[in-house]
């Protein structure tokens, strides 16, 4: 007997990067500044982007057990590419912030520590890490209606028929 997977692994990556999304675009830390907030997004965003790569593993592994429509399939990967895309370059930012100040400075070569903090002040600036995180949360979104869709049908969620609409999708 076989059993698929994904449609358990996968929310754990949804819930930890949804919340990861909700604490960076919302001014959280305005209103509780005591909060240690970028200890809890990285927790989020590495435990997240693990289990964006266990997603990946049972995902390639469903693909055989469950035969949904083809579009769909590469629509519903597609977007989780993205999605792993735009929550990766976070996590890359976050492990140059650390590296710079754990290795790089501690080594002292000039040239690793400037393009550390050269690809740390990109990644980690706010306004880019902003929009990242709400890209990545839109991707996230379509990612997960396109993949109830082929799990669970149109019916299970009110947003799907509207996704597929605006994909140019029919199932």
């Amino acid at each position: 007997m076989q059993y698929n997977l994904h449609v358990i692994v996968v929310h754990f990556p949804v819930a930890l990067l949804f919340m990861y999304s909700v604490i960076k675009i919302l001014p959280f830390r305005k209103f509780f500044p005591r909060v240690e907030w970028r200890q809890i997004e990285r927790f989020l965003l590495i435990f997240g982007m693990l289990g964006i790569l266990a997603s990946f593993t049972t995902g390639q592994a469903s693909r055989r057990l469950v035969a949904p429509q083809r579009d769909l399939v590469h629509m519903h990967t597609n977007f989780a590419s993205a999605t792993a895309w735009f929550y990766g370059l976070l996590l890359g930012g976050e492990v140059f912030a650390v590296l710079n100040r754990a290795v790089f400075n501690r080594l002292k070569i000039r040239p690793l520590s400037w393009l550390g903090e050269t690809i740390e002040k990109i990644l980690c600036q706010p306004a880019l890490s902003w929009f990242l995180a709400l890209a990545g949360l839109i991707c996230l979104t379509i990612t997960g209606a396109l993949g109830g869709a082929m799990a669970f049908g149109l019916s299970a969620d009110p947003m799907t028929p509207y996704i597929l609409k605006m994909l140019g999708l029919t199932v």
